[in-house]
């Protein structure tokens, strides 16, 4: 019997990712193929009926296993894109999701409004799993001085990598939440994070995909999924410069836009009573997914 096409065995991978009940199951045997055989798509298409190597054959077929039983694509490849860029992940660390763009991207944008600063722009921030967010920032703002902290040490080893690969300039601190920044008398000009906010009890009816091969300590946020925003907020005047201007923004999860947005205002309040301006920016949804506070 003839080798099969490499063709083939694509659409026999998408028809039982299909079967299994994966999202666009034909991407991701398309991207399983390419991993396996170390080609792009375009190469892909070109050697489309070629038989498929024989020697790769047992590899391609466990990944194919093993995403069948919802094992996360980027886990199985063991990256991601982020910001047009190339991030390493494993179970350690959170897969970066594309709502997270917006929250970088809104970090960026305060650039105007530290331009007088002598000396670098501090950026901090707090729980960076794979260093998508700080590893970005370090790369984005040009002679800023970013800190990463997690309080997960495998989490820290993966951004250490991405920081590494990708030339950035970061400095990492292990522990929970603000309190290696406070231990250093770290005061960053801007604070951000993108933490755990799922609620405790809310858990367990995500998918299984997330449920049961992302880390619980990046998912968990709490009872009520907003400890680690009561945390940061109430630091804020411990942590913001005493004087100049200073920025906060947090991703956070559906339904919690305005608590989040009124712990910012309740947090800085004492480091800026007149001159704080906080804001909600929503995704593509409508869902207020970028909670931002500054002080001009």
């Amino acid at each position: 019997m003839p080798a099969l096409s490499i063709r083939e065995v694509l659409m026999g991978a998408s028809r039982f990712f299909d079967s299994q009940g994966i999202r666009s199951p034909q991407f991701n045997a398309e991207v399983l193929v390419q991993h396996v055989l170390g080609i792009d798509k375009t190469r892909m298409l070109l050697v489309w009926n070629d038989p498929f190597p024989e020697g790769k054959r047992a590899v391609f077929d466990e990944l194919v296993k093993r995403r069948g039983e919802q094992e996360p694509l980027q886990y199985l490849v063991g990256s991601t894109e982020f910001y047009g860029r190339e991030f390493l992940v494993n179970p350690a660390v959170l897969i970066p999701r594309p709502e997270t763009e917006l929250l970088i991207e809104q970090v960026l944008k305060q650039k105007p409004l530290f331009a007088g600063k002598k000396g670098p722009v501090v950026i901090a921030d707090i729980g960076s799993g794979s260093g998508a967010i700080a590893v970005t920032a370090a790369l984005e703002w040009e002679g800023a001085q970013v800190f990463s902290v997690d309080i997960s040490e495998e989490a820290l080893a993966v951004a250490r990598e991405n920081a590494a690969r990708l030339g950035a300039n970061v400095e990492f601190l292990h522990g929970d939440l603000v309190t290696p920044l406070l231990e250093r008398g770290i005061r960053p000009d801007i604070l951000v994070s993108n933490p755990p906010y799922i609620p405790t009890a809310d858990c367990e009816e995500l998918d299984a995909e997330v449920r049961e091969h992302e880390p619980l300590l990046a998912l968990d946020g709490g009872p009520d999924g907003m400890y680690p925003y009561r945390v940061l907020s109430a630091a804020l005047p411990r942590l913001w410069p005493e004087d100049g201007p200073a920025y906060v923004a947090y991703e956070v999860g559906i339904h919690q836009d305005v608590w989040v947005e009124k712990m910012i205002a309740e947090g800085a309040a004492a480091v800026a009573p007149d001159t704080l301006e906080t804001g909600i920016l929503p995704d593509w949804q409508g869902i207020g997914r970028v909670i931002w506070g500054v002080r001009r």
